[in-house]
């Protein structure tokens, strides 16, 4: 967009805040399965991705984007093991973008996906990923060739994650699926969020981990290059932390207008229902029924962006507490004492001082 040059001193135009997704602290303790089987020492690897082992002890804590993705590097450079020790044998550095190359060489996405698949089948042993057609129904399955153990699911699950992500950014677009199975029930918690994370509908304690969707969505063209893929690779895993997306859903718009609307710092109405409703050209009552209809909310959607912002804040910035309460539009301190602790499980002073331990603050 193209401004007039004009002779008084205009105000900058509000920005997006700063925004990025938080990580649920169980994820965590999935990634560092393999690391705690091996018996390395966790507290040093925590240290250094930034993490406070004592947030390990709050099972609603998060942890940033950046800190997880610290953590998967800092694992797969120790273990030499792109799977952080989850599997019988590491799956040496390496692996992961020697795939990526044979996939983006391949016109189609099927033909992509058969090119990755065959590749990874000569470096894991304990399950075989397969591309299999039935009518209209593509899906890709993994056959267990190992005793099924909490750390070989988990090394599933991120498989499948790490295929819906590069199958999504090779076609551009996200990969709409019909349904994502596991072989093991969720930890607690972690249902919702692989609702999210795949935005399909889950199933456990089903025969294969695996990815259904239609078969029509195989003969997509694949759209990046060699070159678009240098760039793809210097950004992993952290652009695989939470799943590649161009998403123009109703509820990604209404989370941009609240990222916008947070710099406002002080109006709450800035951040109301009817307020976003309003810029988005449709009455607040039509708002509330379309994002009904995609599984969601206004209220969600505007507490997970406070969430985010507040942990960001309280463990980057040094606002106080209250004026981190302000400029997330919240009327008082106590308001957001409240909805924190409902959020993590502890007061935002606490959040604080245990993600400050890890620095011996």
């Amino acid at each position: 967009m193209q401004y007039p040059v004009v002779e008084t001193a205009q105000a900058e135009p509000a920005r997006p805040i700063d925004f990025r997704p938080t990580i649920p602290v169980f994820l965590v303790h999935q990634i560092l399965l393999g690391a705690r089987r091996l018996g390395l020492p966790l507290e040093p690897v925590l240290r250094r991705a930034g993490i406070s082992g004592a947030l390990l002890d709050s099972p609603h804590a998060r942890v940033t984007q950046t800190q997880c993705a610290n953590l998967m590097r800092i694992l797969r450079r120790l273990l030499r093991d792109e799977f952080w020790g989850l599997l019988g044998r590491p799956v040496r550095p390496g692996v992961y973008a020697q795939a990526c190359r044979a996939m983006v060489r391949e016109a189609t996405l099927g033909q992509a996906m058969r090119a990755g698949l065959e590749h990874y089948r000569l470096h894991i042993d304990d399950f075989v990923p397969r591309l299999q057609v039935r009518g209209d129904l593509a899906s890709l399955r993994l056959f267990v060739r190992a005793p099924l153990s909490e750390p070989l699911a988990f090394a599933q699950s991120t498989f499948i994650y790490q295929a819906f992500g590069i199958s999504s950014w090779l076609t551009g677009q996200t990969l709409p699926l019909r349904g994502v199975d596991f072989m093991r029930p969720p930890v607690l918690g972690m249902g919702e969020e692989l609702q999210r994370m795949f935005d399909a509908p889950t199933h456990a304690l089903q025969q294969h981990t695996a990815l259904h969707f239609d078969a029509r969505l195989l003969s997509l063209p694949v759209v990046r290059d060699v070159g678009a893929l240098a760039t793809f690779l210097s950004q992993a895993p952290g652009n695989l932390v939470l799943r590649y997306r161009e998403d123009n859903s109703l509820r990604e718009q209404v989370r941009n207008q609240l990222r916008m609307r947070l710099r406002s710092e002080h109006d709450a109405d800035a951040t109301s229902l009817e307020t976003v409703a309003d810029a988005l050209g449709m009455p607040a009552a039509t708002l509330r029924r379309r994002l009904w209809e995609e599984d969601s909310s206004f209220q969600a959607i505007k507490d997970t962006i406070r969430r985010d912002v507040a942990i960001r804040d309280l463990e980057t910035s040094a606002l106080s507490v209250q004026e981190i309460a302000q400029r997330l539009g919240f009327s008082e301190p106590s308001a957001f004492h409240r909805a924190f602790k409902k959020w993590t499980g502890v007061a935002p002073g606490e959040y604080r001082r245990r993600h400050r331990a890890a620095d011996g603050d």
